[in-house]
């Protein structure tokens, strides 16, 4: 897997992204704590509303933005992305007010939206390699699952000696960090793309793509899936830990950290599994585990008895997100063509976060009025939904492993 840290702006690349990912696990803590000192209970529905208006700027933002910027260098996207995200994040300590929270995440996450696809369609650049495009998105996924480990730990560290407000200045070092890396990475050089059609035209063509193609319409489906594990875990964790159970912010942190290293665990095998098995096997799996996860934390939530069976929930849905989320790129990178991987990354990335407009509300507001038995319920029933949806929309004869030639590739 480490092989591909041989290539020098690969190298770098992960470098920018671990450590914008360790600003932004930083962030995940505090906002969450933010959310608790000024909503005390009622902290899940803010969440949750601060979280939908992520998603929007994500679903939104990111194909017009990827439209706009395309002609653009990509060195001067990443950067300017990153910094934006910094200035953002260098004002979140001084927020006082709920509303203040939602006007600041929409701008952050609008950025992140512009930086997000056009740092991921570069790596197939970088690795055209199919062997090693695998072993980098398996680091990738390793990069957010060691984040999720870490980040809650090295909070909670923090959090010894320092106010939950201090936080935020981590998250902005993690995006400096990440604009310096970029800016001392030699990018290769990316065919001018051939731009056609209206910016409506444009805008749609990776959401017609995947609705055209058997896979990626399976992955729009499991995209649903993962929204409901992820929604219940980022939006509802903190009122399990803090409330539910009545634990402190170390108890918090460690629910997030075990998330982080069930996800961790398959990011670390994936390569060797899908040399064996297709990906449509390993990602239905994960489709099949996370709605029977999110019931036995439905369950756990009407008991209210085990702190610590919902750590191994908690590590369950991690490993079942990872499943999905670790291949899914290989898809994408099997249909793209040059012209069109920028447009197939973004509609990934506004597509699956599309499925979060849906969860985030039910993970926060349904927590917030019928209690967190409900919440999940209602989840596990989606995400039910979701994976039978991805079996019959995704044939089994599509499920081949070996990359489709580029002569053969849809335009």
């Amino acid at each position: 897997m480490l092989q591909v840290l041989r290539v020098t702006a690969y190298r770098k690349l992960f470098t920018a992204q671990v450590v914008a990912l360790l600003g932004t696990g930083l962030l995940t803590v505090a906002l969450g704590l933010l959310a608790f000192d000024l909503a005390g209970g009622q902290a899940g529905a803010v969440l949750g509303t601060a979280l939908t208006i992520k998603m929007l700027a994500y679903v939104f933002v990111a194909p017009v933005m990827a439209a706009l910027v395309e002609r653009l260098p990509r060195k001067a996207v990443l950067v300017g992305s990153d910094l934006v995200r910094a200035g953002i994040a260098l004002s979140l300590p001084f927020i006082d007010q709920i509303w203040q929270i939602y006007v600041l995440v929409f701008f952050l996450q609008s950025a992140s939206a512009t930086f997000t696809p056009a740092f991921q369609a570069l790596i197939p650049a970088i690795l055209p390699k199919e062997k090693d495009y695998t072993r980098a998105l398996s680091l990738s996924r390793l990069a957010y699952d060691l984040e999720s480990l870490l980040s809650p730990v090295i909070a909670a560290a923090l959090l010894t000696f320092m106010s939950y407000h201090d936080l935020f200045i981590g998250t902005m070092a993690g995006f400096l960090l990440s604009a310096l890396m970029v800016i001392t990475t030699r990018l290769p050089r990316i065919p001018d793309i051939e731009r056609s059609g209206s910016l409506l035209h444009r805008t749609t063509l990776g959401t017609r793509i995947f609705l055209r193609e058997p896979s990626l319409r399976g992955l729009m489906a499991l995209n649903l899936v993962v929204a409901c594990a992820t929604a219940l875990v980022l939006v509802n964790t903190v009122i399990f830990a803090l409330e539910v159970f009545e634990g402190s912010n170390t108890d918090l942190a460690l629910a997030l950290a075990c998330y982080g290293a069930g996800s961790m665990v398959v990011a670390l095998a994936a390569p060797r599994v899908l040399d064996r098995v297709s990906d449509r096997s390993l990602m239905i799996l994960g489709g099949v585990i996370l709605p029977l996860g999110i019931i036995a934390a439905a369950a756990i939530a009407w008991t209210e008895q085990s702190w610590p069976l919902l750590l191994v929930v908690w590590v369950i849905l991690g490993v079942g997100t990872s499943m999905i989320n670790t291949p899914s790129a290989r898809l994408l990178r099997r249909t793209a063509t040059d012209n069109t991987r920028s447009y197939l990354f973004t509609a990934q990335f506004s597509l699956s976060h599309a499925c979060f407009i849906l969860t985030y509300p039910i993970a926060g507001w349904v927590g917030a009025t019928a209690g967190q038995t409900a919440a999940a319920a209602v989840l596990a029933v989606l995400a039910t939904l979701g994976t039978v949806a991805a079996w019959r929309l995704w044939p089994r004869h599509q499920e081949a492993i070996h990359e489709v030639p580029s002569t053969q590739k849809a335009h």
